[in-house]
């Protein structure tokens, strides 16, 4: 059982800019539409634990439901998931422990973790086995950083660095306990 991040960050670790927009991630032209291993990673997961502001984000691109996995949306002040939706994600709140271990034992053993607060939230508790980080080579100077304050160090072993269209980097890292 594991828990997964796989994400994009800016040179300086930022997941969004300042003003809350992503649209930088797609600066790097990609002549061969490949999606960078993205397919191959989401064979390895069993479901997708997200935050309510990154669904709302997906849910903003105005393209068809992008996964095929069940997600579970984390929120503590929503009561249903946004209509239309209520076959494809599924509100889940409380504690990270409980929350990853009522998905475990439902047979969801290895979890893709999305969004910025809810990797942070992860973190904190020590809860991410994974980092699978993809740097695009751009400095925004601010916006939504991919961590935040640790009560202690996390050490992780870095095992892979592939290189991508020429100017991107994916580095995978696991948790060194």
């Amino acid at each position: 059982m594991s828990n997964i991040v796989y994400i994009a960050t800016s040179l300086d670790g930022f997941i969004a800019d300042k003003n809350n927009r992503i649209d930088w991630l797609h600066d790097i032209p990609n002549p061969e539409g490949s999606d960078l291993g993205f397919s191959a990673f989401m064979d390895r997961i069993d479901a997708i634990v997200m935050g309510r502001n990154t669904v709302e984000m997906v849910l903003s691109f105005g393209c068809d439901w992008p996964y095929s996995k069940p997600v579970f949306m984390l929120s503590n002040t929503l009561t249903s998931v946004p209509a239309g939706y209520e076959d494809k994600i599924f509100l889940v709140n409380g504690d990270l422990k409980d929350v990853v271990r009522v998905l475990n034992e439902q047979g969801y053993a290895d979890l893709y973790i999305d969004g910025g607060v809810t990797v942070q939230g992860f973190l904190k508790q020590d809860l991410i086995d994974e980092l699978i980080i993809t740097t695009i080579p751009v400095l925004l100077g601010g916006g939504t950083p991919l961590f935040g304050d640790l009560a202690e160090p996390l050490k992780f072993k870095h095992i892979n660095a592939v290189p991508l269209l020429n100017c991107l980097v994916k580095n995978t890292f696991v948790r060194d306990r």
